[in-house]
């Protein structure tokens, strides 16, 4: 298997003062609603685990099984299924009822307790010598599609084994929805199975949510996510930003080690992205640029200009430099 740097490109620059001081290097690609690439940069062919940034695919199922209509879930959950979250109390405490609404309790999660990324929560916690439960783990929501999905299908307990039919048809979905069949998965900080694809695969599934018709099980995902940006990620968080700012039906997902994917509906269009270092900071640079480049969000939008051109400051508040996306965006 080719080296996942293999042919990658610089997509974003740090910059101190006038000096050029690092630089990140990735692939991204935009495919149209035929699959067919309209512009790429690096290697299209780079096989990659996108990570959290597949997690509307992978609750995609909950949705074909018919689970979610017989279990009544809405916009919110399926927001949530899709979403790599804050722990705040607005994410822990909905889906909280939602374990109640299955009959399920913390424990039967699969994913492991996380410490909860809203400061605030985090702090309460804290000085009530409270213990992190899984319901705070990032990706509780997808967790709870899983188990919905579970029960719906009569499976056993252990939904994450890739032997499990949630995790089947998880797979299944996958390879439908990128058009590859995958050479395999990684275990994913959840615990679930995480499948490898091209990017021109994980921009083709983009592509294909971004023109799913509004009441598809495609649409409605995309759309719950769009709908609810404070569910996908939180406060703070360049997906909530960055959806905030477009208000246009675009949604996009953020993936661990530098991965991200947008599904641009008004276009027509999917893009998927990864910085081969790993750097969240580059990839949420280069997305916004691709963002911009693409029409669906505005260039001197505040939020644009914080991920495409966002100063960087020292201890004592002075801007010494900026995080800039690479001129071959542009």
């Amino acid at each position: 298997m080719t080296h996942p740097a293999h042919g990658a490109v610089t997509l974003a620059e740090v910059w101190r003062g006038p000096f050029l001081e690092s630089a990140h290097q990735g692939h991204a690609v935009i495919c149209d609603d035929t699959g067919q690439i309209v512009q790429s940069w690096g290697n299209p062919d780079a096989m990659v685990l996108p990570r959290s940034s597949s997690k509307m695919i992978q609750a995609l199922p909950l949705l074909r099984s018919g689970a979610a209509a017989a279990n009544g879930l809405t916009p919110e959950h399926l927001a949530l299924a899709c979403a790599s979250h804050q722990g705040a109390a607005i994410h822990s405490q909905k889906v909280g009822a939602w374990l109640d609404h299955i009959g399920c309790v913390d424990d039967d999660f699969r994913c492991g307790p996380q410490v909860s990324r809203d400061d605030d929560v985090r702090d309460a916690m804290i000085r009530a010598h409270e213990a992190p439960c899984r319901i705070h783990n990032n990706c509780s929501g997808k967790h709870a599609g899983f188990l919905t999905l579970g029960k719906h299908l009569d499976a056993g307990p252990d939904y994450v084994d890739p032997a499990h039919p949630v995790q089947t048809a998880c797979l299944e979905a996958f390879e439908e929805m990128t058009g590859e069949t995958s050479p395999g998965f990684g275990v994913d900080g959840c615990s679930a199975p995480n499948y490898a694809a091209t990017m021109h695969g994980m921009a083709r599934a983009m592509a294909r949510y971004a023109s799913a018709d509004n009441d598809s099980p495609q649409g409605q995902l995309r759309n719950a996510m769009a709908l609810h940006p404070d569910l996908v990620a939180g406060e703070g968080r360049a997906c909530t930003r960055l959806m905030r700012a477009m208000n246009n039906g675009t949604a996009i997902k953020t993936g661990a080690e530098g991965y991200f994917v947008a599904m641009l509906p008004e276009q027509k269009l999917g893009v998927a992205l990864k910085i081969t270092d790993g750097a969240t900071r580059a990839s949420e640079c280069a997305i916004a640029q691709i963002l911009v480049k693409l029409g669906a969000l505005d260039p001197d939008h505040p939020e644009a200009l914080a991920y495409t051109n966002g100063p960087i400051q020292n201890w004592d508040g002075l801007t010494t430099g900026a995080l800039r996306a690479a001129p071959t965006l542009l």
